[in-house]
């Protein structure tokens, strides 16, 4: 704990260390001598102070008012009843977060030095936060993880047309995280591109910071041995099941695999949470799929690197939208981390980041996506050809430990003492 780098205090509303990106940025920046302490939620089951990996770690108890998902409701009076109740969920959850966030932050500026603030969105109410420590004369980075406007629009089916209050507020929240920030750490060239032109900052304070695998955590295991016992293809999902999140679209290019191919040779696992789960688990039920499909819900690491070793495919179903076309998913570069071959829909860094590791389907369309299943079930070679392609990518250009050098710089200029007027500031960057 006695780094001499510098210190630094990550806030996130995730838990930690489950979230990847921000374990992997905050081990790195530890193992890079600085002091990181991170405030995130808590599980019911885990403690609220502790040290991981030489990270000082702070937990706030997790508060959901109400289930947000989107269930499509056909009637007026029930989508608006979603969208009321999801909005008063929203500003209640970010609140608390942002004031628990808020507190608990002074207190670790009373006891220790502090010399960052890194706020992690969403909630982009952790402007209050920056705010208040620009004033108090501390550093203030901003890492950029989604796109809150684009995100709103995405899991509610806002239009153009229908953007509204909600949206403008979500830009003006997003604009003033990007004037306060001394460094803005965006995870792909479209966040760039948009903290630049939408947030009107200077470019040379954005770096970019993609979602490299670790490789030294993220590594292929012995196969699961129930699972290899099926004799079946295996097809895995890793990620949140929100109602932007296209596990929909999964379902039904599975039930058109089975009902329109006539193949039952597959069995899929689906990893992971979110607001959509139950949902999800009811559509798989209306499409007769409980033989074919298992959601796992949260499960270890250990399980999920397990399950991951055992894929024959591997699947990202996002749809088409305005937050996915220009996101970047982990679950990508970790399916290529282990040398899987992919089946996705064509979006733009999706295809920047997998490049030869995947087929690449018509945006949201469910029976090629079944398709491209059911030719890579039947062709193991060229499995094997794009499960390598990927992994020799990952190794040349996105592993963890290539891409968090950007990190180590946007904090060195971060902690580099501001110019003096005339001379130009270091504009150095790597990507």
């Amino acid at each position: 704990m006695k780094a001499s780098a510098g210190s630094t205090l990550l806030i996130v509303e995730n838990r930690y260390p489950h979230d990847p990106r921000v374990r992997n940025e905050a081990t790195a920046l530890a193992a890079a001598g600085y002091r990181v302490t991170v405030i995130s939620l808590r599980a019911r089951d885990e403690v609220s102070h502790t040290f991981i990996d030489g990270v000082e770690a702070y937990r706030i108890p997790r508060i959901t008012l109400f289930n947000k998902t989107n269930r499509k409701d056909p009637s007026l009076l029930g989508r608006i009843g979603t969208l009321i109740r999801s909005v008063i969920g929203y500003v209640a959850e970010y609140s608390y977060f942002t004031l628990g966030s808020l507190a608990i932050s002074l207190y670790v500026c009373a006891k220790q030095r502090v010399d960052i603030i890194h706020l992690n969105n969403p909630p982009d109410t952790l402007c209050v936060i920056a705010a208040l420590y620009k004033l108090l004369g501390k550093k203030v980075v901003f890492d950029h993880h989604d796109l809150s406007p684009e995100l709103y629009l995405s899991r509610y089916g806002m239009g153009a047309e229908r953007k509204g209050l909600i949206y403008r507020t979500l830009l003006l929240l997003e604009k003033i995280n990007l004037k306060l920030a001394d460094v803005v750490i965006a995870t792909n060239e479209s966040y760039r591109d948009n903290d630049i032109t939408r947030g009107g900052i200077d470019g040379r304070k954005v770096f970019i910071v993609r979602n490299g695998p670790d490789l030294g955590r993220i590594k292929a295991v012995a196969p699961d041995a129930r699972l290899k016992a099926m004799n079946k293809k295996i097809l895995v999902y890793i990620g949140i099941m929100g109602p932007q999140d296209g596990v929909d679209y999964l379902l039904r290019a599975l039930h058109h695999l089975v009902n329109t191919l006539g193949r039952t040779d597959f069995y899929c696992v689906l990893i992971g949470k979110g607001d959509s789960l139950e949902s999800l688990r009811a559509l798989a039920r209306d499409l007769n799929l409980d033989d074919h499909v298992w959601f796992t819900g949260f499960i270890p690491e250990a399980d999920l690197v397990r399950y991951l070793s055992t894929a024959d495919i591997c699947v990202d179903p996002d749809p088409s939208s305005p937050l996915n076309d220009v996101s970047t998913w982990i679950k990508i570069m970790e399916y290529m981390a282990v040398e899987k071959p992919i089946v996705t829909f064509d979006l733009k860094e999706t295809r920047y980041s997998a490049r030869d590791a995947a087929l690449y389907v018509r945006p949201n369309d469910e029976a090629a996506f079944a398709r491209a299943l059911e030719t890579l079930m039947d062709d193991e070679g060229l499995r094997r050809e794009m499960g390598a392609r990927g992994r020799a990518r990952i190794e040349n250009e996105l592993d963890w430990d290539i891409v968090k050098q950007n990190l180590l710089d946007a904090y060195a200029r971060c902690m580099a003492p501001r110019p003096e007027r005339g001379v130009p500031e270091w504009t150095d960057q790597r990507e």
